[in-house]
C-alpha cells in the first residue's frame, strides 16, 4: 500500500492500483490546515527531505469530498488521522465513524502543541491515551504509525498493542536538516524536515525487526522500499505488509510493478507464499 501522503486518488486514473492491498490517505486533521511555508521539499543523497506540514481540508470536508474519491479506487481505504493535541485525534475518529473506510492509521508523529511541539509519539503514555481513545471511538481496525524518534520502538509498539491497536506501522520519516551554506539558512521553509527514501532503509529494517519482536499484532514495514527485493527484506525482518512512499514520486508505477514481480521473487527465494518469509530473520 502507499504510505500516507504519497498517493492521491487522482493517480488511480493513470496507475492500475486494483491489485494493491489498500490505499492510505493523507493525514486528516479536525480543522483545515494549509501546511508549512515553502520550500517544502528538498533532495538529499539517496533520499528526500520534506516539510510539507500535512495540509488538510478538515474532517468534515475530507469525508464529503476526498474520501469518496479514494473509495472509488476499489480497494480498502485506510484513513490516516492526526492531531496537534491529544483530544483532536479523538474528535477526528468520532467525526469519521461510519464514513465507509476500512481502517484508521493514527499518525503519532505530529507535534503535540500541549507539550510545546514535542512529538506525541515520543511519549509512550500519550500514545497509550490516544490509541485507546481512538479505538474506543472507531468502528474499524486501528493501526498506529510509530515515529523513529523513540528510545525504544518496541516499548511503544507494545503500548499500542495493549491499547487495542490492530497493527503498527514502522516507521515514519527520520528528522533531518538541510543547510544552504551560501545563504547560511536552512534549505526548507520550516527549518527541519523528514528524511525518507533509500537512505533510511537499513534504519527502518532494524526498527521493524525490533517492533516485530515486541508484539503479536502485525507490523507494517515502511522506509526506503523501492523494489520487490526490498519488500522481501522487510517481510524477513518481521513485517506482514509494507507501505511505499518516496519511490512513488519518481516512479508512479512502482507499487504495481512490485506486485507483479513478487511471485517470481518468491520462487527464487524458495517459498510458495510470501507469508512464509515473515519473521524468518536469523543471526
Amino acid at each position: 500500500m502507499p504510505a500516507s501522503g504519497c498517493f492521491g486518488p487522482e493517480l488511480a486514473e493513470l496507475v492500475p492500483v486494483d491489485r494493491l492491498g489498500a490505499v492510505v490517505t493523507k493525514t486528516v486533521f479536525a480543522q483545515a490546515r494549509s501546511g508549512n511555508p515553502a520550500h517544502r521539499l528538498g533532495e538529499s543523497a539517496h533520499g528526500m527531505l520534506n516539510s510539507v506540514g500535512i495540509p488538510s481540508p478538515g474532517t468534515r470536508e475530507f469525508a464529503r469530498s476526498v474520501l469518496p474519491a479514494y473509495r472509488r479506487i476499489g480497494v480498502p481505504v485506510v484513513v490516516s488521522i492526526g492531531g496537534l493535541a491529544e483530544d483532536e485525534y479523538l474528535r477526528v475518529a468520532e467525526e469519521l465513524a461510519g464514513a465507509g473506510h476500512a481502517a484508521l492509521e493514527v499518525n503519532v508523529s505530529c507535534p503535540n502543541l500541549e507539550r510545546g511541539g514535542v512529538t506525541l509519539g515520543a511519549d509512550v503514555d500519550a500514545v497509550r491515551r490516544v490509541v485507546s481513545g481512538v479505538v474506543a471511538r472507531a468502528d474499524v481496525p486501528v493501526l498506529v504509525k510509530l515515529s523513529p524518534d523513540l528510545t525504544a520502538i518496541g516499548a511503544a509498539a507494545r503500548v499500542a498493542e495493549e491499547a487495542g491497536a490492530a497493527a503498527v506501522t514502522v516507521c515514519n520519516s527520520f528528522p533531518g536538516l538541510a543547510v544552504d551554506a551560501g545563504t547560511r539558512r536552512a534549505a526548507l521553509g520550516n527549518g527541519t524536515g523528514g528524511l525518507s527514501g533509500p537512505a533510511i532503509k537499513p534504519l527502518a529494517l532494524r526498527l521493524v525487526w525490533q517492533a516485530a519482536q515486541a508484539v503479536t499484532i502485525p507490523v507494517v514495514g515502511c522506509g526506503g522500499i523501492g523494489t520487490a527485493r526490498d519488500v522481501a527484506e522487510f517481510l524477513v525482518a518481521g513485517a506482514s505488509a509494507v507501505q511505499i512512499g518516496t519511490a512513488n514520486f519518481a516512479r508512479p508505477f512502482v507499487m504495481t510493478e512490485i506486485v507483479r514481480e513478487l511471485p517470481a521473487l518468491a520462487g527464487e527465494l524458495g517459498v510458495t507464499r510470501l507469508t512464509d518469509l515473515v519473521g524468518t530473520l536469523s543471526f
